[in-house]
């Protein structure tokens, strides 16, 4: 294929992104019942929000269902991209492609789970809750609510691609499992930076909640960077 048959190709799959993309935004915007139900389970009962802006309403639903939809349509959208690279590669890199984007998009889905599941709700809670005075009642907007769902999921879907990171530094020879065992230490302070900053609470429980996994993840790409050096 010539570079404008290459672009061609291109320009076809990114509209055919686009077109999905956009149907699913659509059907997440019509069922505006069981898209806010989901948006609302990590808050409980006993968090009421409100909205202090006319337009607000509206435009909270237009971005949650934007980013649902993009949601739902992620993995079409990573086989449209691996369908376009996938003939210019040899069959080790397509492996490697391969095994790099569906751990990785694996890895993004257990990170944002976990947030919404337990690190969420248990920052909601303190957050929602947290009074300097009793004189100072809580009132929580609906924007300042899906914006911490929001920044919470991405944070913590990205930290849990260390082990993919690695896996690929390893493969080009840039890391290695005796550099990574000798600054243990140093990780496990990296990660406690990075598990208060997402999780702004300040309670030692939720901290943990977030530390403990990136720990975990750490520990286990050691293993996946050593295993890569044996073979």
């Amino acid at each position: 294929m010539t570079f404008w048959e290459h672009l061609d190709e291109l320009r076809s799959r990114l509209w055919r992104v686009l077109v999905v993309a956009l149907a699913a935004m659509v059907l997440c915007f019509c069922f505006k019942e069981q898209l806010f139900a989901i948006v609302f389970f990590p808050k409980g009962d006993n968090i009421h929000l409100i909205n202090i802006q006319i337009t607000q309403q509206f435009l909270v639903h237009m971005r949650v269902a934007l980013w649902m939809g993009i949601v739902v349509v992620s993995p079409y959208v990573l086989y449209e991209l691996f369908a376009f690279v996938a003939p210019g590669l040899y069959a080790l890199e397509r492996r490697m492609a391969l095994r790099a984007v569906g751990g990785g998009y694996l890895l993004f889905l257990g990170g944002v789970l976990l947030n919404y599941f337990i690190v969420f709700p248990f920052t909601v809670q303190f957050l929602g809750t947290y009074q300097v005075s009793p004189d100072v009642p809580n009132q929580i907007s609906l924007t300042s609510y899906v914006d911490l769902l929001l920044v919470m999921s991405l944070l913590m879907g990205v930290v849990f691609e260390l082990p993919v990171l690695c896996w690929l530094l390893a493969n080009f020879h840039v890391l290695k499992s005796t550099f990574m065992r000798r600054y243990r230490r140093h990780a496990v302070v990296v990660i406690l930076i990075i598990a208060a900053i997402i999780t702004p609470t300040g309670d030692p429980f939720t901290l943990s909640l977030v530390a403990v996994p990136i720990y975990l993840l750490w520990e286990l790409s050691i293993l996946i960077v050593k295993k890569v050096e044996c073979d």
